[in-house]
């Protein structure tokens, strides 16, 4: 029988009558182990279950519900409450949307300038004024809140109040430099009455889109964590306005432009009657109908000095010139036009005159009469001057959709036009010459950058009022010699391209120039050269060191408000006086042709007095035309 010794010894007792089994307390030391650690695992489970949960469980509606109710809500779009902070930056916008610009401002154009400037003010305070309580950055308290503010305050309303008072003398002093009549105070309440319409519109319509994002933003929080929906919330809508905007709405735009200016393509200016020179398209002989020229090229055929008038002023033995024309009725593809223009040339003998101008024309089809008459008054009229009509759009909404029409329409023309020239005799055949106006000084870019005019080059180019988006007075213009100011640049001494404006300049470089000359006429003044996007953000190289002629020294550079006044000024460019913004005059027009075609034997007395006789024709033909009514 086991003993109370054996069994406390070997750790385990038996059934009577059951034998002893000697791995028991083995067993028993692993059950007693197991135990230990499923109690183990029970005690974690019951603090895991204890402890608060970690998960990215999207909350409850109500909760989300509630959590949006608990946001600062933001003026309904029609609900007369603004920030404090963005009222302050629009006044101060304001002030400085005062200040001149290159061009006078009617009262309505200063009105949408300072509008729109306002807006911007408005939304750039009431933004900083978000991000600042965002970032929890502590406002000024107590009296130094007070003296801060009272501060800024008093220096924006001393600034506004400045501006208000000097505007009409700021502008006076433009328009006297001009010699256009001055601007009365009485302008203020256009200026007022169009500024708060504008703002008022574009608050609404601000204020439309944010609730417009907002919806969006609440709707995917449906589903989504908040700062998810709304990140992807803004970037759709974003991406969705940017496909808006750059393509229904652009080509829509588009659209309806050109539908709107192919049917005053059919119109004629006042004093236009048909023509029946065989030396004129849409004549007798001509291949191509007066009906397809066009507005501005039936203008340009029916026009431009008689011979009678080229003999009063030379003495007798001038020739009637030449004008060539294709319009974009006359055939259905450019190729087609380039070909007919051609052919227009062969058939009046283009290529037996002294000259002969491939004209570039202007988005409707405009060939400047400063630039063409004078040519045609220097050569005493033995020039041809062709042009081809590209587009029905004015070339402020041309230089948006043209500039691939323009490109491939001057290419297509040189090279058709170029290889009959280059085939015949070298001493049997024209001076050839480029010519182009604001978009059409783009295309004449086109030709100069190309490879055709390598074994054959041209005799010379003038191209006046270049656009901002040329490249190649882009580049001309960056790299120019040290010293010289970017509104007339001096580029390698002159040896190939020269610049000028109003006052003749085109002899100061002193290097030789080459048989192959380039002119470019610009006015200081000219928004339609000098406006460049990267104005809305960078100082301008024009606004630094001395200004050019015409340009007020009260303009200074500011972010933004510098950029937008000068878009402004861009449609208003051809509404000044001659020798400003982008309209050129018959001397200058002249003085650049003496100096690209360089005449033998022709002096500077020459031109001074060709020059009075064009300016003295021109005005006489403005009378006309007024009494006329167009």
């Amino acid at each position: 029988m086991e003993t109370e010794a054996d069994a406390g010894a070997g750790g385990a007792t038996t059934a009577p009558g059951r034998p002893a089994d000697p791995g028991g307390p083995r067993r028993l030391r692993r059950r007693a182990g197991s135990s230990a650690r499923r109690s183990s695992a029970r005690r974690s489970t019951e603090r895991a279950r204890r402890r608060p949960r970690r998960t990215y469980e999207h909350p409850p509606r109500s909760e989300r519900v509630r959590l949006r109710r608990g946001r600062p809500r933001p003026p309904r779009i029609l609900e007369p409450s603004f920030s404090g902070v963005g009222l302050v930056f629009a006044a101060m916008f304001v002030s400085i949307s005062l200040l001149p610009s290159l061009l006078p401002r009617v009262p309505a154009v200063q009105g949408v300038a300072s509008g729109v400037s306002f807006i911007v003010g408005y939304g750039i305070g009431a933004a900083t004024h978000y991000v600042w309580n965002y970032l929890g950055i502590p406002d000024l308290k107590g009296r130094a809140r007070q003296i801060v503010v009272g501060l800024f305050l008093a220096w924006i309303a001393i600034n506004l109040s400045i501006g208000i008072w000097r505007w009409v003398g700021w502008q006076n002093e433009t328009r006297i430099a001009f010699g256009m009549e001055d601007l009365h105070p009485t302008a203020w309440p256009i200026v007022i009455g169009v500024g708060v319409l504008v703002a008022t519109l574009l608050l609404i319509v601000s204020r439309a889109l944010r609730t417009l994002f907002r919806w969006a933003g609440d709707t995917l929080d449906r589903w989504l964590p908040r700062r998810l929906a709304i990140t992807l919330a803004t970037g759709g809508l974003l991406l969705l306005l940017w496909l808006l905007a750059t393509g229904l709405l652009v080509q829509g735009f588009f659209t309806v432009s050109n539908a709107v200016f192919s049917v005053r393509d059919g119109e004629d200016k006042a004093g236009v009657e048909p023509v029946d020179s065989a030396l004129r398209s849409g004549g007798t002989g001509s291949l191509v109908a007066w009906e397809d020229l066009g507005r501005q090229g039936r203008s340009f055929v029916s026009s431009g000095p008689t011979t009678d008038e080229l003999d009063d002023w030379s003495g007798g033995g001038a020739t009637e010139p030449i004008r060539v024309y294709v319009g974009l009725k006359s055939a259905d593809t450019v190729e087609d036009r380039a070909r007919l223009l051609l052919d227009e040339l062969v058939r009046t003998g283009a290529f037996e005159r002294q000259a002969l101008v491939l004209g570039t024309t202007t988005g409707t089809g405009f060939l400047e009469p400063n630039a063409v008459d004078s040519l045609e008054f220097l050569f005493d009229g033995d020039t041809a001057i062709a042009g081809l009509q590209y587009s029905y759009l004015p070339s402020w909404i041309s230089l948006l959709a043209d500039q691939a029409a323009v490109k491939e329409a001057s290419l297509t023309v040189f090279r058709t036009v170029h290889d009959h020239w280059a085939a015949l005799p070298e001493d049997d055949r024209p001076e050839l010459y480029l010519y182009g106006l604001s978009l059409g000084s783009y295309g004449v870019e086109s030709v100069l950058g190309g490879i055709d005019i390598i074994n054959e080059p041209i005799d010379g180019a003038f191209m006046s009022g270049p656009p901002f988006v040329n490249p190649l007075h882009n580049e001309l213009t960056a790299g120019r010699d040290a010293g010289s100011p970017a509104w007339l640049p001096v580029v390698s001494d002159g040896r190939t391209v020269r610049f000028t404006g109003a006052e003749n300049t085109l002899s100061e470089p002193t290097a030789t120039w080459g048989e192959t000359r380039v002119v470019y006429l610009q006015h200081g003044s000219d928004p339609v050269v000098f406006f460049h996007p990267t104005a809305f953000y960078r100082e301008p190289a024009w606004l630094e060191g001395d200004r050019a002629p015409g340009v007020s020294d009260t303009m200074q550079w500011f972010p933004l408000i510098t950029g937008w006044q000068t878009l402004l000024d861009m449609p208003g460019a051809g509404s000044v006086p001659e020798g400003f913004g982008h309209m050129y005059s018959a001397t200058s027009n002249l003085e650049c042709w003496v100096a690209v075609t360089n005449p033998e034997g022709w002096t500077d007395a020459q031109t001074t007095a060709l020059a009075a006789h064009l300016e003295e024709r021109a005005a006489e033909q403005r009378s006309l035309l007024e009494q006329l009514g167009d």
